[in-house]
């Protein structure tokens, strides 16, 4: 992007908006605020303000803009959103955190999307990346804004993190390798249906050159399908846990590129709970060897991986019952993938802000793996109906009494799951606070101490 300063309106004061404002300033950028619900963010707006950067209400914003300003969408900002519309009216360019970030980044881009599993992906591909002696940074919906992660010096590689909401608003945008994970129904209650949900995210490779890289998910049909019309412009890598055929395939205990005949790592290296996470881990392998990287370093980087937090990750075993943190599981998909990641038993705690989906194939597996369910927040009364009387569900009013209420539940051997298949935005902050809420209750459980 253009060294020199230009006129910005930043539109939506979270985390992305924040750091927009931020660096834009730091640019010396002329930059304007705007929120539709400034009742929230006080904090934000006085931060921003002491920058430099003045608030602009709705109501005042057509006066405010000139025309010629860049109006930076933050992610959680629908472009159906008033501010939005006034800005185009006023004929300013409308573009997205993630467009403005690639326009300042100095290095490649390896972008990773999908449904479930782009945390654990990106995170593994950043590790594998430095693990082979490349300067990487991670950021996007991984919780960094990327505008801030793409900025230093030296770097070899940028990781990102993709939401469809952040696709939403690229336009020369292009990863040099574009990742498709996977694509079930989530965020139905921002997108009129499925085509509409998997268009933005197959936005990600919308703008692909020669040179660009595809890792798509062969067992997923849609992306499948997707993956075979573009064929022709880019180069397209496979993975499958099914398909021996797949460029990254599974052969008995081994990962196996089969078009170099050569085995990338054994499935025991991978040590990350649940088949979901090897195929994160092809994904990954695939990416990382489309960038160039030596596949030798992969089993020892592999094994030194140490996953994120809040997906599936061991809080405590307390009177022989393993406490398992996986808020970072918003939707049933995730949250099903979740509970087959266990061979046994399972006290599920569920629920939150629905996003638009269904809860019947929930349902359905948590009443094939859960000893019991305990549901919280507003969706609680729809996940209690899909279980339907087939397992025993209760309603907890808060996270600790469902935490303490699960180990009444559970026997020794019994696994207790924090696997929502929901929002957080009911009950807490985010997915993060509600993760931290969890291992803050367990560990009261366990008197403090840790497994």
């Amino acid at each position: 992007m253009n060294d020199a300063p230009q006129r910005a309106l930043v539109i939506g004061l979270g985390k992305s908006g924040i750091a927009v404002c931020e660096v834009l300033r730091e640019r010396r950028w002329e930059v304007l605020a705007t929120d539709q619900s400034p009742e929230r963010v006080p904090e934000a707006i006085a931060h921003v303000a002491a920058l430099g950067v003045p608030f602009v209400s709705t109501d005042a914003l057509r006066e405010a803009l000139r025309g010629d300003e860049i109006a930076v969408l933050s992610p959680g900002v629908p472009p159906s959103a008033l501010p939005v519309a006034i800005a185009w009216g006023k004929g300013c360019t409308v573009l997205g955190e993630v467009e403005i970030a690639a326009r300042f980044a100095r290095a490649p881009i390896l972008g990773v999307t999908g449904t479930k599993g782009k945390s654990t992906t990106s995170a593994l591909l950043a590790h594998l990346l430095r693990a082979a002696g490349k300067k990487t940074a991670l950021g996007g919906n991984i919780g960094a804004p990327l505008i801030r992660e793409v900025l230093p010096d030296g770097l070899d590689a940028i990781v990102a993190e993709l939401s469809s909401f952040q696709l939403e608003s690229i336009d020369r945008f292009h990863p040099r390798v574009a990742v498709l994970l996977n694509l079930s129904p989530d965020h139905l209650d921002r997108y009129g249906s499925m085509d509409e949900y998997a268009s933005a995210k197959f936005r990600i490779v919308e703008n692909a050159r020669a040179g660009d890289t595809l890792v798509a998910n062969r067992d997923d049909q849609r992306i499948w399908s997707f993956a075979c019309g573009v064929a022709e412009r880019m180069t397209t890598i496979d993975f499958s846990l099914v398909d021996p055929n797949a460029r990254i395939a599974l052969r008995g205990e081994s990962i196996v590129d089969t078009r170099a005949g050569t085995v990338l790592a054994e499935i025991a290296d991978v040590p990350l709970l649940g088949r979901h996470n090897l195929a994160n881990a092809m994904a990954a392998l695939a990416a990382a060897l489309a960038f160039g990287v030596d596949p030798h370093v992969f089993p020892a980087a592999l094994r030194s991986f140490t996953g994120m937090v809040h997906r599936l990750q061991p809080v405590a075993e307390i009177a022989g019952v393993r406490y398992i943190d996986d808020s970072k599981a918003t939707n049933p998909e995730a949250a099903t993938a979740a509970l087959e990641a266990f061979a046994a038993p399972v006290v599920a705690i569920v629920g939150g802000r629905a996003k638009g989906t269904a809860f019947g194939a929930f349902g359905d597996a948590l009443a094939r793996h859960a000893r019991a369910v305990l549901a919280i927040g507003e969706a609680a009364q729809e996940i209690v109906a899909a279980v339907a009387g087939r397992v025993p569900c209760e309603r907890a009013e808060t996270m600790e009494a469902a935490v303490e209420r699960s180990r009444e539940l559970a026997h020794s051997g019994d696994v207790v799951l924090l696997s929502p298949a929901c929002a957080s935005f009911d009950m807490f902050r985010s997915a993060e606070d509600r993760g931290e809420r969890f291992v803050a209750a367990v560990r009261s459980l366990a008197g403090g101490t840790r497994a």
